[in-house]
């Protein structure tokens, strides 16, 4: 999939993470500031590359700002930002189709 412009998902509530991507050109550029960074830092980063190959996005800057989300929360926001940058039509989503 190709980045085509800047897209926001998620809120900084509790329990939810905010997840923007925009085009790069240059592989994958991934910022994350999270409350739980000590803890799951690592496994929240290989959570967002995970999901990022299943959507087979190869080029993107995603920026993370986690509030305590759980992975399959994360996996939903990281689809929902990258379908919205991708400017893809709402009648070709398979909402929850695309990463398991």
């Amino acid at each position: 999939m190709e980045i085509k412009k800047i897209a926001l998902a998620g809120t900084l509530e509790s329990s939810d993470v905010q997840v923007t991507v925009e085009p790069f050109d240059k592989g994958v550029k991934l910022s994350l500031e999270s409350s739980v960074m000590n803890q799951y830092g690592q496994q929240i980063k290989e959570t967002v590359l995970e999901t990022l190959d299943r959507l087979e996005v190869k080029n993107i800057k995603i920026s993370l700002v986690d509030k305590g989300a759980l992975d399959c929360t994360i996996k939903a926001r990281i689809e929902c930002a990258v379908l919205r940058a991708c400017e893809t039509s709402d009648k070709n989503i398979a909402w929850g189709g695309m990463i398991k």
